[in-house]
């Protein structure tokens, strides 16, 4: 039904670098989980064949030489704005930012890069439905896609779920399943995969690899489209909301693969941005396989009290960070990018109050080409 992408060479596990042949390992690289190590893999493809920019198609069609699937589902995901914020020396301490605003995706949020192929994925194997573990966006977006592929979509929540999102996945016909928290929520999805024969879009493992990893792939498209919108002033400096990493870890592989294609010349530095220290716990010598309690009540998009290795593997590669802006800093900072004229979701607007941060700590400066990545728009009531 969906086109396989012949370039597709093999998965790679990001910490051993074994090499599997092209499947699903919902739970990682087979190999350092039994040494106790969760971590994705990744797609590699064949890197003696040239490959291009679609530039006659639109949004992530630009980039199916570096999907796995040539075709997909579609419902005019990708291709969104870079905005350039200029004038912020005394608001943040730099002169220009520029905002790479996924709000603007169909269901308004960056999961729209990731589901239409794990749903391509999932009809492929005539699965009999995508299951996801949601607090809101991603199942949103499942949802959706699942809709417009007429494929049944089952979202694992909780009870604190928002009643707009509810609302938006009970719409178009998929099932909602509410646990009492969300480490619960895996084992629901684990079940709906192991014993139903449900194709899983997000992560079920305690601790988490990161989620689905042909749906992951999409994310890469964010990291080509930076790149190729920002040919002339390529970015030195990306700060991206995270909760395990998924986007964060597909911007670096867009960045490294335009490195490879010699369109940049060095890696743009990728900065996460938390509710609460996890990252900057696991940077400081913790294991990132540890349990990092702390409260994201306000910041549910980037909650959860796990680290994955792919955030790790895209901070260190790149020579980044992390960086925590908590609950209390939500409101205000809302609006401080509102009145750019953008209305961001709580979790995506955070990003603005850690560039003065990074400022102020001295891992940016004034001469830093800064890209704000706003995940998800405000219009969903968080």
């Amino acid at each position: 039904m969906y086109e396989w992408n012949g370039l597709v060479d093999k998965f790679t596990c990001l910490r051993c670098e074994h090499e599997y042949v092209p499947a699903d390992y919902f739970t990682g690289c087979p190999r350092c989980l039994e040494q106790g190590y969760p971590v994705s893999l990744q797609v590699t493809y064949e890197q003696q064949e040239p490959w291009n920019i679609n530039n006659s198609a639109r949004g992530m069609f630009r980039y199916v030489d570096r999907l796995p699937y040539r075709t997909f589902p579609t419902l005019g995901e990708g291709g969104t704005p870079i905005i350039e914020v200029k004038g912020l020396e005394n608001e943040l301490g730099v002169p220009t930012v520029w905002i790479k605003n996924e709000g603007q995706n169909p269901t308004g949020s960056h999961k729209d890069r990731m589901s239409p192929l794990v749903v391509a994925r999932a009809m492929s194997l005539q699965c009999p439905a995508v299951i996801a573990a949601s607090s809101g966006n991603a199942g949103v977006s499942l949802a959706a896609y699942a809709a417009a592929a007429g494929i049944h979509c089952k979202i694992v929540t909780t009870s604190q779920i928002h009643h707009l999102w509810e609302k938006a996945i009970r719409m178009t016909g998929a099932e909602i399943i509410k646990v009492s928290d969300s480490i619960g929520r895996w084992e629901i999805v684990r079940k709906l995969v192991e014993e139903e024969g449900g194709y899983p879009a997000t992560n079920y493992h305690v601790p988490p690899v990161g989620s689905n990893l042909f749906g992951v792939q999409g994310y890469v498209t964010v990291g080509l489209e930076i790149v190729e919108q920002m040919q002339k002033t390529p970015p030195t400096a990306v700060v991206v909301p995270c909760a395990r990493g998924d986007l964060l870890w597909g911007i670096w592989a867009g960045f490294v693969e335009a490195k490879r294609m010699r369109w940049i010349e060095q890696l743009p530095r990728l900065y996460a941005v938390e509710p609460f220290p996890r990252l900057v716990e696991v940077l400081a010598g913790r294991d990132y396989r540890g349990e990092f309690p702390g409260d994201s009540r306000l910041l549910p998009s980037i909650g959860g009290n796990t680290v994955t290795y792919q955030s790790l593997h895209a901070i260190q590669s790149s020579g980044g960070g992390a960086v925590v802006v908590s609950n209390e800093e939500v409101e205000k900072t809302q609006g401080n990018l509102a009145r750019k004229g953008i209305f961001a979701e709580g979790a995506s607007a955070v990003t603005w109050s850690a560039v003065s941060k990074l400022v102020q700590s001295g891992k940016v400066d004034e001469d830093d080409r800064i890209v704000l990545i706003v995940t998800s728009h405000g219009f969903k009531g968080i």
